[in-house]
C-alpha cells in the first residue's frame, strides 16, 4: 500500500488523501468541479495477496465526458501515438 500511495501521489491528474488518523479520505461532494481523480483508503486487499483495495472519487460530469477524451489525446500527442 505505501509503494501504490507514492505512486499514485506522482500520477498526474490523480490526487491521493488518505489519512486514516485525521479520518482524512475523498469524498464525491468535495471532487465536485475539479479535473483530479482523488483515491484514498488505499489498503491490502484480505481476499487476495496481491490485490489492493482503494477508494476514487472524482466528478464524473466533468472528468468522466469531455475532460478525460481530452487528456487521452493529449497523452496519445505526446507519446507520438497519433499526429
Amino acid at each position: 500500500p505505501d509503494e501504490a500511495r507514492m505512486a499514485l501521489a506522482a500520477a498526474e491528474g490523480v490526487t491521493v488523501i488518505d489519512d486514516p488518523a485525521n479520518k482524512q479520505y475523498p469524498m464525491p461532494l468535495f471532487t465536485a468541479g475539479k479535473d483530479d481523480v482523488f483515491v484514498g483508503r488505499i489498503r491490502r486487499d484480505l481476499a487476495n495477496d496481491n490485490g489492493l483495495t482503494f477508494w476514487l472519487c472524482g466528478d464524473q460530469i466533468k472528468k468522466g465526458a469531455a475532460l478525460n477524451a481530452v487528456q487521452i489525446a493529449e497523452y496519445l500527442l505526446r507519446a507520438g501515438s497519433i499526429k
